[in-house]
């Protein structure tokens, strides 16, 4: 058993653990318009990216930190990875599903 397994063991034990919340509406929360959604990176891509919450991971990292942060402050045991919709499927609608793999592993980082 690693030490990550030992600890979330232990800690299912002692008490319920806490998840956190809704990735979606708290990134709804900021107002983002389609330059934030596109950053410098995607700046000319061919498709509308607003809605592309899981790309945040890439061109807003600073916001996924800090609503993962706010989520452990306010009592979160465990949190999400901003990955809801990081899958070849989902990302093709955006003509980006050869992205899914550094939108999982970006999005595991700032997790």
């Amino acid at each position: 058993m690693t030490a990550d397994n030992q600890t979330l063991t232990g800690l299912l034990k002692q008490r319920i653990a806490i998840l956190d919340g809704a990735m979606g509406t708290m990134i709804q929360s900021y107002g983002l318009d389609e330059s934030q959604y596109r950053g410098d990176r995607f700046e000319d891509w061919h498709l509308d990216l607003k809605g592309n919450n899981d790309l945040l991971s890439l061109t807003q990292p600073d916001i996924i930190r800090d609503i993962h942060r706010d989520y452990l402050r306010a009592g979160a045991d465990i949190i999400e990875t901003n990955t809801f919709n990081a899958n070849a499927p989902s990302m093709g609608d955006y003509g980006m599903e050869d992205l899914v793999n550094e939108l999982n592993v970006h999005a595991a980082t700032l997790a």
